[in-house]
């Protein structure tokens, strides 16, 4: 099974899609439990969703499901959100804090080594290496995290969540202007609501790469799924009717951050 998916393109922004993938091995899949099985915590779509908006765009995308090693957590276990509930490098519970695996066979710290080695690694290993060539191309990268989650999660935030939720880990991964067009995008977005660097600020891929001084920019954009599903339970269809309107205003954030790229553009 091929851990990662990559499509080469010449723009100085590339999408990464870490949460998109249902791939679970058989001897993986053989533990989860019923309710693991149904995968609930999938970005459902958010592939299709950002599909064709950015001429010659590079896209990364992990195929394990984050039951196996969530692609988007600190390798060393650390949480993003001390002291908040969310799930860890290998989750024991899905995101309303039900168990997904079965008694007994919970993973083992030498199966999330194991999981490290052979899905997380190779899928930032490939991460890496597109932000380094287009870097060499371009004098900057800016790498845009794509993401999706429930508009309603009890067990991780209270209420709604807004439609668009922009990440920038309070300005430390990207340029101003990068966070300023996207806010601006998103505020202007007539029927949707947003917010900067509220519940969800970026996660370990945002962190991790966001280095703006040397010229590595990150956000991450993590949309309520209302906005683009039909329902936001099984079977989780994706509502073109509704994801069109969306798409417009996606394509607007990424062509502003493109053209934003060449006065970041570092030597």
């Amino acid at each position: 099974m091929a851990v990662f998916e990559i499509d080469r393109g010449t723009s100085p922004v590339i999408l990464a899609f870490p949460h998109t993938g249902t791939d679970v091995p058989a001897d993986i899949a053989a533990r989860l439990n019923d309710n693991g099985r149904i995968l609930a915590d999938t970005d459902w779509h958010i592939h299709k969703l950002y599909d064709g908006l950015l001429a010659d765009v590079t896209t990364v995308r992990a195929t394990f499901h984050r039951y196996v090693i969530d692609a988007n957590r600190d390798p060393d276990g650390g949480s993003l959100y001390p002291g908040q509930n969310t799930t860890g490098l290998v989750p024991d519970t899905d995101f309303d804090g039900a168990p997904i695996w079965q008694q007994g066979s919970e993973p083992t710290t030498d199966d999330i080594a194991a999981r490290l080695h052979a899905f997380h690694q190779p899928y930032h290993a490939a991460l890496a290496a597109e932000i380094a060539r287009v870097k060499a191309l371009h004098g900057v990268a800016i790498l845009y995290d794509c993401h999706s989650i429930r508009s309603h999660i009890p067990f991780l935030f209270s209420g709604k969540l807004p439609d668009f939720n922009i990440g920038t880990d309070n300005g430390r991964t990207c340029a101003p202007e990068i966070e300023t067009a996207t806010v601006e995008i998103a505020e202007a977005a007539t029927g949707y609501d947003s917010v900067l660097n509220g519940r969800f600020k970026g996660g370990w891929t945002t962190r991790h790469y966001g280095r703006p001084t040397e010229g590595i920019h990150a956000i991450q954009m993590e949309l309520a799924q209302s906005t683009h599903l039909a329902t936001e339970v099984p079977p989780f269809a994706y509502d073109p009717q509704k994801a069109e309107p969306l798409r417009r205003h996606l394509k607007d954030i990424l062509e502003r951050i493109a053209r934003i790229a060449p006065t970041l553009a570092h030597s």
